[in-house]
């Protein structure tokens, strides 16, 4: 029989936050963490605003030699991951057996501001001048490397990178691993920290940022007037862990990880399938598996993005997946409205706050939304945070490349 896995400890740094219950704070406060990019000159950029972190000082949070040799990605992980850790109990002496622990934490375009600072050293002073850190502080896998090292993690350790569905996805497969019998628990999330010229650059003109330079109209999902992502950048880490384990050491549980659906479009490089297909099936699998019965109370946290194709396909999947009745009843909101676009990062802070929304009672809401687009006819949670006394809910992620992962979550009752 396949195992329950819930969640037991969180850890976020994030544009409106720098611990999980300042972050759940702000998102039921409908705190918006968009603003002037502060982390380098925007004169020649058509995209004047980002959701940065503010406030983070590695330094004090790792030592000046961890922070001096690990990217801005990695150092947002180590510490997200501290939290967690100790959120869950799990960093106590003996709490559990390090093979018996994983991590599962991936970064959908990893060390991108260290591999920019060394580009430009090499064409300016000479590849002599190339750190020899630079190759550890790049590569994509290493957030979940640093993490198991610092928490003596010697269980199944997968680096998943899926661009924006990168940490939905290593939360499904841990919920897999575990299930199936491959560790106790699992450290499962994402980070990233693209908040840098050369990603803006890029991003900007493959057309998917807003130019819209006012941060409180800039990210306004299934807003008719939408016109692309606001770029966000931070961490979540969840412990997720095998129910009898966490009852047996007296675990605080969060909420239970219950179905997971992982499909590809296969369709464009950027652009989400108009049909829809892949995400309703994703939908599906998540529902199927979980035994999901929306008229129990459903909240979806939406991939909502704020960009023009993804808001209307992905109300269209939710409508194929539930029906038409389950979908208009359902709860839903688009906590990048606030966040940003996390990348990798962002499927863990969404499914944090479907877990955060299933123990409190509350949903977070969906700002900036105005004057909804005919084609996005759910509700949307606008303006307000809502109270909620569901069962259930759905964290919906669509990456580049045509990735779509879905995760069901459902409210913990004890037996």
């Amino acid at each position: 029989m396949k195992r329950r896995v819930v969640i037991t400890g969180m850890g976020a740094i994030t544009p409106v936050g720098l611990t999980a219950p300042e972050t759940w704070k702000s998102l039921v406060a409908g705190k918006v963490g968009i603003g002037e990019i502060k982390s380098f000159d925007t004169t020649d950029f058509r995209v004047k605003v980002a959701a940065e972190v503010k406030g983070f000082d590695p330094v004090a949070a790792l030592g000046r030699v961890e922070a001096n040799h690990n990217d801005r990605n990695v150092q947002f992980a180590m510490v997200a991951s501290d939290e967690a850790m100790k959120d869950s109990g799990l960093s106590a002496p003996g709490a559990i057996e390090p093979e018996r622990l994983g991590v599962y934490v991936g970064s959908g375009v990893g060390g991108i501001g260290t591999t920019e600072q060394q580009m430009k050293r090499l064409i300016e002073d000479g590849p002599r001048k190339i750190s020899p850190f630079f190759v550890s502080m790049m590569i994509a896998n290493m957030a979940a490397g640093q993490v198991s090292i610092r928490h003596k993690a010697k269980g199944p350790t997968l680096p998943v990178v899926t661009a924006c569905a990168t940490s939905t996805n290593a939360i499904g497969e841990a919920f897999r691993a575990i299930g199936g019998g491959y560790a106790d628990a699992i450290l499962a999330g994402g980070t990233e920290a693209a908040v840098v010229p050369v990603s803006i650059a890029g991003f900007t003109n493959c057309r998917a940022l807003t130019t819209n330079p006012d941060p409180t109209t800039a990210c306004r999902p299934f807003d008719k007037n939408r016109n692309g992502f606001v770029m966000g950048e931070g961490a979540c880490i969840l412990v997720l862990e095998e129910l009898e384990h966490a009852r047996k050491r007296g675990a605080h549980i969060v909420a239970e990880i219950a179905g997971y659906g992982n499909t590809a479009d296969a369709y464009h490089i950027t652009s989400p399938d108009p049909d829809a297909a892949g995400i309703t099936r994703a939908i599906k699998l998540a529902v199927e598996e979980a035994g999901l019965d929306p008229k129990e109370g459903l909240y979806i946290n939406a991939h909502g993005t704020s960009t023009k194709l993804n808001d209307s396909s992905e109300t269209k999947g939710i409508k194929q997946a539930l029906g038409d009745e389950a979908a208009h009843a359902a709860h839903v909101s688009s906590t990048k409205s606030m966040t940003g676009h996390m990348l990798g990062a962002t499927g863990a802070l969404e499914a944090m706050a479907c877990a955060c929304a299933l123990r409190d009672s509350v949903i977070p809401p969906t700002m900036g939304l105005k004057d909804s687009d005919p084609a996005c006819d759910l509700d949307y949670t606008p303006g307000q945070s809502v109270s909620f006394d569901g069962r259930w809910a759905l964290s919906n992620t669509l990456g580049f490349g045509g990735h779509n992962a879905v995760i069901a979550l459902k409210r913990y009752e004890e037996d």
